[in-house]
């Protein structure tokens, strides 16, 4: 059973939806007891970093998430603001992340000024990705794959290795990160058409 967190963040409902046409089965969920008991995670979000990490603190799952990540090596998928929470912090706000992968959150306005670069912010739009290495959840992507994203905060991987694909708007950012079972997407499958229908059933087949 896939168990989506909901911390009242984001479009639960488009993901739910998605899972469903890929044939997977999900269930919504706040309650420690269920998150615990999941065999894979999905930690979807949209908004601010530090109220998400007060939810999960206020809710009891931050620890819970760690533990079914890091020792249970449960698969945990994050979503856009839920890949950003995978890191160590941000420079939105104050709070620490999960520090499931070694990774900063930076921002795109910070280093737009920095170098000069000319660029909307958000990023919102249709952009490419490249797989940056074999993983069984970029099983099968085609080489012309192109999510959807809205984001005005980057991912930097401090270890090459967690950067599993990267897009450029400016220069180069890891758009989906990875180590062992732990994975985060800076883009939304579940708006993705075709290539988020793929890229789901990826990991409803972990």
């Amino acid at each position: 059973m896939i168990t989506i967190i909901d911390l009242n963040i984001g479009n639960i409902g488009s993901v739910v939806n998605m899972i469903k046409h890929v044939g997977g089965i999900c269930k919504v969920s706040s309650d420690p007891s269920e998150i615990k008991k999941a065999s894979k995670l999905i930690l979807p979000g949209v908004g601010s970093f530090d109220r998400a990490m007060k939810q999960l603190r206020e809710k009891q799952l931050e620890d819970i998430i760690v533990e079914k990540a890091k020792i249970q090596k449960t698969p945990l998928l994050g979503i856009c603001l839920g890949m950003q929470l995978l890191t160590n912090s941000s420079e939105e706000g104050e709070e620490k992340g999960l520090g499931l992968i070694n990774a900063e959150t930076l921002s795109f306005k910070k280093a737009f000024d920095e170098k000069e670069i000319m660029e909307r912010i958000p990023h919102m739009a249709w952009n490419d990705i490249r797989v940056e290495q074999e993983n069984d959840l970029t099983k099968n992507l085609m080489e012309s794959s192109r999510f959807y994203f809205v984001h005005s905060y980057y991912v930097k991987c401090s270890i090459k290795k967690n950067c599993l694909m990267t897009s450029n708007y400016g220069f180069d950012f890891a758009s989906a990160i990875v180590k062992n079972n732990i994975y985060g997407v800076q883009f939304h499958p579940e708006k993705s058409h075709k290539y988020g229908k793929k890229l789901i059933s990826n990991f409803v087949k972990l």
